[in-house]
């Protein structure tokens, strides 16, 4: 079954280059990532072979890829004069990626320039990626909405990523713990936040949203409302399998639920949900969210 993968991540020459071209982090020597209170981090240069990873794409049966900037770097939060080379780099490199690539824009989220923003998007980008950090609350929705208002402007949805996640711990710690806790302050301030000051805006949350949605009883029962079925609010199934993905359709609905992996850092799992919730989380669940229902093309 052909389809879509809302989440990847590739490095272009062009970024590599800007990221070792720093002297301070976030930064890559040779092949080691260095970012401020992180240990340094080997990678696997396999990982940003862009015709080796295409290759890849393709032997998943995969129509389009997204390509999204690694924001546990924290490129967004520097300041203008840092955050601009590396996010040129990021933007130029995505832009020559082959096929089935395409990509998520990405925006300062110190320095919002929207004017800026569009320009990139003018060149075939998917929509916009921001950090989960920059969305937790309503001052980050108070400085983010003049992005958030050209989405909704060109009909462009927002794909919500884990931000800059420093601290001690072992090798899964980040993913499990600041990860987690970054989804879900993002998906519950989009729903209290985000939702009323954009509300025709798509959005897509990473990783389950932090398994977010399973507190929609926990929610009720605080008094913040019977956690209706948003439909133009998606989450992405990457590093999860079926006990989870079963558990969001059940808390969202099948509808909500789209494909991504988070290459090169997990691999697509087998949902074990039958062949029509896999048409709908690679097909026609993506389509709506990168396409809008008006525009829907499910093939």
């Amino acid at each position: 079954m052909a389809g879509i993968d809302v989440h990847q991540h590739v490095w272009s020459v062009p970024f590599i280059e800007a990221l070792r071209a720093r002297r301070t982090p976030p930064l890559l020597d040779g092949w080691t990532l260095r970012l401020d209170g992180e240990p340094p981090f080997e990678v696997d240069p396999a990982d940003h072979d862009v015709e080796r990873r295409a290759e890849t794409a393709r032997r998943d049966g995969l129509d389009r890829a997204l390509v999204s900037l690694s924001a546990p770097l924290g490129i967004e939060s520097l300041p203008a004069g840092e955050a601009r080379p590396l996010l040129d780099a990021y933007h130029a490199g995505a832009a020559e990626l082959p096929e089935p690539f395409g990509a998520w824009a990405s925006a300062s989220v110190r320095d919002v320039d929207a004017a800026a923003t569009a320009r990139v998007l003018d060149a075939g980008f998917a929509g916009l990626q921001l950090p989960a950090t920059a969305l937790a609350g309503p001052g980050g929705y108070e400085r983010c909405a003049p992005l958030l208002d050209l989405l909704e402007e060109r009909g462009l949805p927002l794909f919500v990523h884990p931000g800059p996640a420093a601290g001690a711990g072992p090798g899964w710690w980040a993913a499990l713990v600041p990860y987690v806790q970054q989804m879900h302050a993002a998906w519950f301030a989009f729903r209290a936040f985000g939702r009323p000051r954009h509300p025709r805006l798509r959005v897509c949350f990473a990783m389950l949203a932090g398994l977010a949605p399973l507190h929609g009883e926990r929610l009720a029962a605080r008094g913040g409302g019977r956690g209706e079925v948003d439909p133009d609010v998606f989450v992405e199934t990457s590093s999860y399998g079926p006990r989870a993905a079963d558990a969001a359709v059940r808390a969202l609905g099948v509808d909500a639920v789209v494909h991504g992996t988070d290459r090169p850092y997990a691999a697509p799992r087998d949902l074990a949900l039958g062949e029509a919730a896999g048409h709908a989380f690679r097909v026609s669940n993506p389509n709506r969210l990168l396409l809008g229902k008006e525009r829907m093309d499910v093939g």
